[in-house]
């Protein structure tokens, strides 16, 4: 079977846009979600300490630590509850999460090895998310994934 080539090229193209999301922005997510787990791409870090943008030293996650933009990373919009879903920042370096929504702030350092992590039952409504990097100014790249799946 011979594919046109303009209808191999948006396949391609469609393909791609599912491998490799946007770096920062809105994620709005619903049960069952596909792929799971979602991955975007980041960078963490900023100039501001963690403890400062949320005004809080500890929750009961972890502390509020590391240096981020005082601008979230993600919104991420969850349109119902969810009895689990996990959070979490791949890196080859060490980061930290911060995210604040219904219900409160979770911090974390190190869920899994180096990696930050949020896991449990989330409240339907909007969070931001914040990754973040030990060293003020330091940038580092990141794989945010979000799963359902235990």
């Amino acid at each position: 079977m011979i594919i046109p080539l303009w209808i191999a090229g948006l396949i391609h193209t469609v393909v791609r846009a599912q491998e490799v999301q946007p770096i920062f922005g809105k994620i709005t997510i619903d049960h069952k979600f596909s792929p799971d787990p979602l991955v975007y791409q980041g960078i963490s870090g900023g100039d501001t300490p963690g403890n400062q943008v949320v005004k809080k030293g500890n929750t009961h996650t972890g502390a509020c630590t590391g240096f981020m933009d005082e601008s979230p990373n993600y919104t991420l919009t969850l349109l119902n509850k969810f009895d689990y879903l996990k959070l979490i920042a791949e890196s080859t370096s060490d980061t930290t999460m911060i995210v604040v929504g219904p219900g409160g702030t979770w911090c974390n350092d190190d869920l899994d090895g180096k990696n930050p992590g949020i896991v449990g039952e989330w409240l339907p409504g909007i969070y931001n998310v914040w990754i973040g990097s030990y060293i003020k100014g330091q940038y580092l790249p990141y794989k945010l994934k979000i799963t359902e799946v235990k």
